[in-house]
């Protein structure tokens, strides 16, 4: 087409035009105005995604609703770490109250800690703090140049914590020599929702690899102890030191018995302005997170729900194959809850004691069962619970 040439529109189809000759009255008229307010928020493509985070809003919690355990117990790719304290705080998945701005932009589901009773006060080593990590290929392939400092991510989510104070927060590159950037959230009003906001840009230093390994770590900090804090100059990217992580903190939330923090649309993407919250399905976010965590039977609970059908292989060996979504790596392979597994054989129900260590490829995992007697060599076998909803089999390829 030449410089002399358009493309129109014309009862829906693209037509050709050439503008040599054509009148100034058919080109005049008001053209909207274009602004930055414009073009964000504009809507995602098809099969894209804006939101490097998973799971951000919350919605998915394969392991449970609350847990004081010290690593991943509840929402799906969030985790809690704490170290030092006198009483386990507990974190949960909770609803969002209506009629709270975060209710009223399209959250249901937050994450929840609440603090133990830390009565020795605030030592110098105590922790309590959220993670979350984020794949080294998504951020490498997310359209951030993260060797310029002319390339912004912006990260944006909402918080409330019990106790009126200022909070600070990391984000560290995982591969090569880690670096680290600061921010704080600013002293939070008690008890109220707060939207925090904060543009990072590039750094020639950071190294994050094209790999299926941790590239971005996102740390949530509720207390931190003088053993692990000192000066650090905030929004700026350095070299980070595990020995001096953050600003000196107060200790208000952390000696407040039962205090509380909640976080819900976290959301970290290419750009230097906090776009809407891109709000995804729940089978959406469920099937994202399986990538890292997958457990069976999903709905335990019915009597003698089914997770693998296969042979028999001996009096006492059953071996069956465990179908499942793609997973980041192979997956270590566990139990959850209560060991109360069941073979369905020839009509009878025999009582698993124990299994052989998983063979595991790709979308497969090849379980070998064992019970005391009373299977038949060649037979079909089915590997269930027993109407218990406590009892999973586990897989898991967490960062």
């Amino acid at each position: 087409m030449s410089q002399t040439e358009v493309q129109l529109i014309k009862n829906g189809a693209v037509v050709d035009a050439d503008i040599n000759g054509m009148s100034s009255s058919k080109l005049s008229g008001a053209l909207p105005a274009i602004s930055g307010a414009s073009l964000t928020n504009l809507p995602t493509p098809t099969g894209k995604t804006r939101n490097l985070i998973i799971n951000g809003a919350m919605q998915v919690a394969q392991r449970g609703t609350s847990s004081t355990a010290n690593d991943y117990g509840t929402v799906d790719r969030f985790r809690v770490v704490h170290a030092n304290t006198d009483e386990a705080p507990t974190q949960e998945q909770v609803d969002v109250a209506s009629g709270t701005t975060p209710y009223t932009l399209g959250f249901r589901k937050a994450f929840k800690l609440t603090n133990g009773n830390q009565t020795s006060g605030a030592g110098t080593s105590d922790i309590i703090y959220m993670l979350y990590t984020i794949e080294a290929q998504d951020v490498v392939n997310s359209g951030w140049n993260l060797l310029s400092d002319s390339s912004d991510i912006t990260l944006s989510f909402w918080v409330k914590s019990s106790v009126s104070q200022n909070f600070f927060g990391n984000l560290v590159s995982l591969d090569g020599t880690a670096q680290g950037f600061t921010y704080e959230t600013g002293t939070l009003t008690a008890n109220t929702w707060t939207k925090i906001t904060k543009t990072i840009p590039g750094n020639s230093n950071i190294q994050i690899n094209n790999d299926n390994g941790g590239g971005l770590l996102l740390e949530f900090l509720i207390f931190r102890g003088t053993a692990q804090t000192g000066s650090v100059t905030l929004n700026q990217w350095r070299t980070y030191d595990s020995s001096v992580r953050n600003p000196d903190m107060a200790s208000t939330w952390y000696t407040t018995n039962d205090a509380t923090f909640e976080i819900t649309g976290v959301q970290l993407e290419v750009g230097s302005v906090a776009t809407d919250f891109e709000h995804r399905s729940f089978g959406q976010e469920l099937a994202l997170c399986k990538r890292y965590y997958q457990q069976y039977p999903e709905n335990a609970g019915d009597n003698y729900a089914p997770i693998a059908n296969g042979r028999c292989r001996s009096s006492t060996q059953g071996q069956c194959v465990l179908l499942h979504p793609s997973m980041r790596s192979a997956p270590s392979f566990g139990f959850s809850g209560d060991f109360d597994f069941r073979i369905l054989h020839g009509g009878d129900a025999t009582v698993v004691s124990s299994f052989d260590s998983p063979h595991q490829s790709g979308t497969a995992t090849f379980l070998r069962p064992y019970v005391s007697s009373g299977m038949t060599l060649g037979h079909a076998m089915m590997l269930t619970v027993n109407n218990n909803a406590n009892t999973r089999i586990t897989l898991s390829a967490e960062l």
